[in-house]
């Protein structure tokens, strides 16, 4: 399903933190958001969950506005893993996984076939079956971030949205992680910090800068050296290697302080 910012803007507590933002996702792309700590790519996320109505502009998942939807049919089609995103204290992975449900559920919040076949193929499609009857709290932090994984792929999403979802983990648990994301298909837009990661992973990349898109496009054309230098103070440039991977190498000595 496709994704669409179009001329967003956010604020929090009346300051401004997004100004005229404009992006698309298209179906089955795997986007990546990246910038400096404080460019706003938590909160354009949150403008596109229904977490922080837009002060400005229009963001649309499919050909509605997100927020002229009914909370229930906006988590039908959109599902955010987020940081935070733990779960209550004594929970089973397995009953992790079935919370993303719960936009499916009516007010009883009663478990049907298909909610539990639901269940059953996210586990399988994340390969975390056989922690399911392991308190999600006992999980390592790839484990614990396949099995949120599931929880947002059992709300039966056209499009997800990943907050940092490599943030603490390992560098193996990193690329195991993004590898099954985009192996899913699933239209997906992602917070990023680590910018090699990003431009192995993603198709195209956004660049957040001071809230507005720096630069935009697939990855050679947003990480030019000058975007790098600009906006995240780093002497860097992105280059397709010969097994057709796109590294980002860094100078051996970062950039004076201008």
């Amino acid at each position: 399903m496709r994704l669409v910012l179009d001329r967003v803007g956010a604020e929090l507590g009346g300051v401004p933190i997004l100004r005229d933002v404009g992006l698309t996702v298209e179906p089955g792309q795997f986007v990546g958001l990246v910038g400096p700590n404080g460019s706003g790519k938590s909160t354009l996320l949150r403008t596109v969950y229904r977490s922080l109505r837009p002060s400005a502009g229009v963001v649309r998942v499919g050909d509605d506005d997100v927020w002229r939807l009914s909370a229930g049919r906006a988590a039908r089609r959109t599902a955010a893993m987020l940081q935070d995103g733990a779960a209550a204290g004594g929970a089973t992975a397995a009953e992790v996984v079935a919370l993303g449900r719960t936009p499916h559920q009516g007010m009883f919040g009663r478990d049907t076939p298909e909610d539990r076949a639901a269940v059953e193929e996210a586990l399988d499609r994340t390969g975390t079956r056989g922690l399911a009857d392991r308190l999600f709290a006992s999980l390592s932090g790839g484990e614990r971030q396949r099995v949120l994984l599931a929880r947002a792929l059992a709300q039966g999403p056209r499009l997800l949205v990943l907050d940092e979802p490599t943030n603490h983990l390992d560098i193996r648990a990193r690329f195991e992680l993004l590898d099954l994301v985009r192996a899913l298909g699933v239209t997906t837009l992602a917070v990023l910090h680590d910018l090699d990661l990003a431009a192995r992973t993603c198709d195209s990349l956004v660049v957040l800068h001071g809230g507005r898109v720096a630069a935009a496009g697939p990855v050679l054309d947003a990480l030019t050296p000058e975007i790098m230098r600009d906006v995240f103070g780093v002497s860097a440039h992105a280059a397709r290697h010969a097994d057709g991977v796109v590294r980002v190498t860094y100078a051996a000595q970062p950039l004076a302080e201008r």
